[in-house]
């Protein structure tokens, strides 16, 4: 017999959560969901968030109304762009896009209301045994994740810090694509992730290694006196455009992955469960894929949460082992930054572009065959 009013309470109203509530309620009406939300709705962390052109294809694939409900908002480009101290490089055909994170969250909270669920905001939780009844727990409430913290040994938690610092600005310096200036100091290596994300707003990220960010005291400065510091590092880079605060403190990013999914009926989704270091632009998209592996595996087994966590785990943690794994070799990379930037320009776009082990010379000469000649005609002046 089914079991009518099948009760899942998701924590957290960020993308994972947001897109998992409307999935199953779109897929089965009878289901009870409840969302909620320690934050008000409009709360967001940083900016931008970028996509590769690839990343979004399992979105037109699998949930075309949500593809086109974001499609409107996307800020796209087709090259990635590297200055090295001044040097420019381009490499053609790393097609991206860009969007901003707040936008995301009222298009999908938009969507979520469409089909009957309004998520609770300002809800603090402060054990998950405050929802014993449900049947279902999901802990899409981030890399702080209280459904995880409370259950880390049995979920078989790992959480590393790179020792890299970085903040997340905005600006509204308007940047035509996907770019990164690294500018070497008398005290050290810096480096800026730049893109667009919505009409004359673009994100910048600045970052730079431990040794650095304590050599230059910004362990000691306010975020306001953080902020001057970075505007003026990369004055030419802003072109006179003062850089915008959202909580844009000094950060570690935290490598986080479980070797259990589940545990009980409580489970977990995107950044609780895992984390891809920023680099790639993936943490979004793995979350919302996430959400649809989970979504699939309650659909099918609805009258049995054990089945469904199982079959969860089983169809989506191989892929998704793949993704994390490219996204530490790149955290990896930039660990080490300074020491690349001793390459040539076109030696080091090249140890960029490779950084994540998924891209290698032969793909690039069919995506991005300019780059791949001038690379080619410099190692060869180098033979």
């Amino acid at each position: 017999m089914r079991k009518a009013q099948l009760r899942v309470v998701i924590i957290g109203a960020g993308p994972a959560g947001l897109y998992l509530a409307y999935l199953l309620k779109r897929a089965r009406a009878d289901f009870r969901i409840e969302i909620v939300e320690q934050n008000p709705s409009d709360a967001t962390f940083g900016f931008g968030l970028a996509f590769s052109e690839r990343a979004l294809e399992f979105l037109k694939r699998e949930d075309a109304e949500t593809w086109a409900a974001m499609q409107p908002s996307l800020e796209l480009w087709s090259d990635s762009i590297l200055y090295l101290n001044g040097k420019k490089i381009r490499i053609d055909g790393m097609g991206y896009a860009g969007i901003g994170r707040l936008r995301l969250l009222e298009i999908l909270q938009a969507r979520a209301r469409a089909v009957g669920i309004e998520p609770l905001y300002r809800r603090n939780v402060v054990s998950v045994d405050e929802f014993g009844e449900a049947d279902l727990v999901v802990g899409a409430d981030g890399s702080n994740s209280i459904v995880r913290r409370s259950k880390e040994a049995d979920f078989g938690t790992s959480v590393e810090l790179c020792t890299n610092r970085f903040a997340w600005y905005g600006t509204q310096r308007r940047f035509g694509a996907l770019s990164h200036t690294f500018i070497k100091t008398p005290s050290g290596a810096f480096n800026a992730h730049h893109h667009p994300h919505a009409p004359g707003m673009s994100t910048f990220v600045v970052e730079t290694d431990e040794a650095t960010f304590f050599r230059c005291g910004l362990d000691r400065m306010d975020v306001e006196a953080g902020q001057d510091f970075c505007e003026r590092l990369f004055s030419n880079t802003l072109d006179g455009a003062p850089l915008i605060s959202n909580k844009s403190i000094w950060r570690q990013f935290p490598k986080i992955w479980n070797q259990r999914w589940s545990v009980g009926n409580c489970v977990l989704v995107g950044d609780a469960l895992h984390t891809a270091h920023f680099s790639i632009g993936s943490g979004t998209r793995l979350a919302m894929e996430d959400a649809i592996a989970l979504a699939r595996s309650l659909e099918h087994h609805p009258n049995d949460i054990p089945a469904t966590l199982a079959a969860y785990e089983e169809a989506r943690k191989p892929a998704l082992r793949n993704l994390i794994e490219a996204a530490n070799a790149s955290a990896q990379w930039y660990e080490h930054f300074a020491g690349h930037m001793r390459l040539a320009p076109l030696e080091f776009a090249m140890s960029y572009i490779t950084r994540s082990g998924r891209v290698d010379l032969e793909r690039l000469r069919r995506t991005s065959p300019e780059f791949v000649t001038a690379y080619e005609a410099h190692a060869r002046k180098e033979t």
